[in-house]
């Protein structure tokens, strides 16, 4: 479902690494102080989603500032997201078939790791701490959303990782 009207209300650029969130490990049991309960505890496998999400609330907060009397975006969301990452490998892993050519092959082909959905997790999560918008919760729409190598030529792909982000409200702009 497409609304009609968006209208665009901060545009972010924030650069560095991003990172995935999602995939937790298990790091033992603690007792709540408070009810006594035991439970697991679970932490974030990779250690590059703090500075990933800090660089995005960084980046959302300098974006916000040129807003004068911004208030957290609320109601009906669209957003525009388009990852940028590490360029290609140069040199071929070790499962590629033998004979066929590296370079040729690679080229069509589409960023693979790290996993689009949890670049986004972890970017939405940021942009909520920041207070960009209200939750999360509130976008019902992805416009682009997207992940290229570095100096890819295409709208959006940054000469270095990180990652373009706009922000849109939806329906009536009055």
């Amino acid at each position: 479902m497409t609304h009609t009207a968006r209208t665009l209300r901060l545009t972010i650029t924030v650069y560095g690494d991003p990172a995935p969130q999602g995939s937790k490990k298990y790091a033992g049991h603690r007792r709540n102080a408070a009810s006594g309960r035991i439970s697991a505890v679970l932490v974030e496998q990779s250690k590059k989603v703090k500075p990933w999400r800090a660089r995005v609330h960084d980046a959302a907060l300098t974006a916000i500032r040129d807003h004068p009397n911004w208030q957290p975006l609320d109601g009906p969301l669209a957003a525009d997201m388009v990852f940028t990452v590490r360029t290609k490998p140069t040199s071929k892993p070790v499962w590629w078939p033998r004979g066929v050519p590296w370079s040729k092959h690679f080229d069509w082909r589409p960023a693979s790791s790290p996993d689009l959905s949890k670049l986004l997790r972890s970017t939405e999560d940021a942009l909520t701490t920041a207070r960009a918008w209200k939750d999360d919760a509130r976008v019902v729409e992805y416009g682009q959303l997207a992940k290229h190598y570095a100096a890819t030529p295409g709208p959006d792909v940054l000469d270095e990782p990180g990652a373009v982000i706009r922000l849109y409200t939806l329906g009536d702009p009055r």
